[in-house]
């Protein structure tokens, strides 16, 4: 795992720094033909947990990029308990992703981009600061969400072309064979 670090010479991540990382990782899930969407767990300055979307590849609908990065840290960790760590996403967490960020207690999530259609962490429900869950996480969004969105826009734009594309490709291939 690539990651940055801190010492006492290195300057101090920021928000930033760390959702771009995130972004990488999405690039990772998007050359596997997955929805680009790329998450880090960060624990006392250092990346402990890096996951991106596997869904596909890993016939695994758990398989979210934060689900991914949350078993990463647990292990780096040794312990499922993320209290006083943050977690980046470069799109709004959805219910599974939500819950399984109450239930590992991280503190915090950051993420870029909203989610009209499942978001969870206010765009259509708020499972993170549910009253009645026992753990609260904090949310903050919006962290480079322009080009979180954007990421997410053009595989989506690229995806609907290729599929148009094969489409016609096909009606040719019957055309020809009538």
């Amino acid at each position: 795992m690539s990651e940055p670090t801190r010492t006492d010479a290195a300057p101090e991540f920021n928000d930033e720094d760390f959702m771009r990382r995130a972004m990488e990782l999405a690039s990772r899930a998007e050359e596997a033909g997955e929805v680009p969407v790329g998450a880090v767990v960060v624990y006392q300055g250092r990346v402990v947990g890096e996951g991106w979307n596997r869904s596909i590849t890993q016939h695994d609908a758990t398989a979210h990029a934060e689900i991914m990065a949350l078993r990463q840290a647990g292990q780096v960790l040794q312990n499922y308990r993320l209290i006083d760590a943050t977690l980046y996403v470069t799109l709004e967490p959805c219910p599974m992703c939500a819950g399984a960020m109450v239930h590992s207690r991280i503190g915090k999530v950051v993420f870029g981009a909203h989610d009209l259609k499942t978001g969870a962490a206010g765009s259509i429900m708020n499972l993170l600061s549910y009253e009645q869950v026992n753990h609260h996480v904090l949310i903050e969004s919006g962290v480079l969400a322009d080009e979180c969105r954007h990421q997410l826009q053009a595989f989506f734009k690229r995806r609907r072309a290729e599929k148009k594309a094969e489409k016609k490709a096909r009606q040719q291939a019957a055309d020809k064979s009538s």
